[in-house]
């Protein structure tokens, strides 16, 4: 327990090691962190459009490199401080006068998620090249198919028939929510079910290495930082992007510093709460929340972009894509 001593740092929330048993009740704290992680989901997508689209900046892979360098000072200077811990025994007590990082032996254990999550961030830039976006969110929609299968395999986790069927469910509503756009094209279904793969690894990696490697989500998200951060930065080097960036016209101005700045900080809170939504619920809770995510963004962007033609078949699968949300996250409140 925290000690309540005036003077001590207090912690911030962090995950604790899960129950062996899958088909629990979502708590409270659960429901609150689903719903941050939808928050600041849709959030960056507002901020990271306005960077791409308002202001046409070129170069997406420095975004993600900025955020992620951010991410990693952020929590170098919280640890320095004393303000965090890494490490889940000391998230039950009050952080000690160390200031001591993770350990290289941990950080080399904590590889697959780290690589895991780079090849998902990869893959995911290349998969919506050359794809309509309904045809997009239709396929990317399958990941909660792979998550439940990746879980299988990686964790041993099984899921009851119901949630089986709200998985069912959702897959149907995007299918039907996409139908008369999906004109078949070898590449781009290949990478963006590749893209659906990595993700469904990259939560796996997270709710198996995480239980295990005695990191918090703050140890965890730190590793993510220290591996994949040079990879980003030399992949961005490579491809001239960072050229290109020190070129960019309104790179000075305050109004586009704002944009990225409040883009780097909520990849900051996204990231977190991609973790404990993981950690303390499931990674298929954080894929169904993912798709309750793109139906509010769609909606945003009906209401205020009025980019998307009206089209009855689109609107009865998104529908139908939410209503197997709505009773998959029935069957969590109820663990069923």
């Amino acid at each position: 327990m925290e000690s309540s001593k005036s003077g001590e740092p207090q912690n911030l929330p962090m995950f604790t090691q899960k129950s062996s048993i899958t088909n629990t009740a979502m708590t409270k704290k659960g429901v609150y962190v689903a719903i941050s992680y939808m928050a600041c989901a849709v959030l960056l997508v507002i901020f990271n459009k306005a960077a791409l689209s308002s202001y046409k900046f070129p170069c997406a892979n420095v975004i993600t490199l900025f955020q992620m360098l951010s991410s990693s000072l952020i929590l170098y200077a919280l640890r320095r401080w004393r303000i965090i811990s890494f490490t889940v025994q000391d998230s039950h007590t009050v952080v000690t006068r160390t200031t001591d990082l993770v350990p290289l032996k941990t950080i080399l254990r904590c590889t697959p998620v780290a690589l895991s999550y780079l090849l998902y961030m990869l893959v995911s830039m290349e998969s919506i090249r050359g794809i309509s976006v309904p045809m997009y969110t239709t396929l990317r929609r399958t990941t909660v198919f792979f998550t439940m299968v990746a879980e299988y395999f990686l964790a041993g986790k099984k899921y009851s028939s119901y949630v089986v069927t709200c998985v069912g469910i959702i897959i149907l509503g995007a299918f039907l929510a996409g139908a008369r756009d999906l004109s078949f094209d070898f590449y781009s279904y290949t990478i963006v079910f590749i893209s659906n793969i990595t993700t469904a690894l990259y939560l796996a990696c997270i709710s198996r290495i995480g239980e295990s490697s005695g990191l918090n989500s703050f140890g965890l998200m730190w590793c993510n930082g220290i591996i994949c951060t040079p990879i980003l930065l030399i992949w961005t080097a490579y491809r001239g992007d960072l050229e290109a960036t020190r070129n960019f016209p309104y790179l000075y101005t305050h109004d586009f510093q704002a944009v990225i700045f409040l883009s780097c900080a909520l990849a900051f809170l996204l990231n977190y709460s991609v973790f404990l939504n993981t950690t303390i619920n499931s990674a298929l809770t954080q894929t169904v929340c993912g798709n309750l995510k793109d139906l509010f963004t769609v909606g945003f962007g009906w209401l205020v972009f009025r980019g998307l033609p009206f089209d009855l078949l689109n609107i009865v699968g998104q529908c139908l894509s939410f209503l197997g949300s709505c009773l998959y996250a029935y069957c969590k409140l109820k663990g069923i």
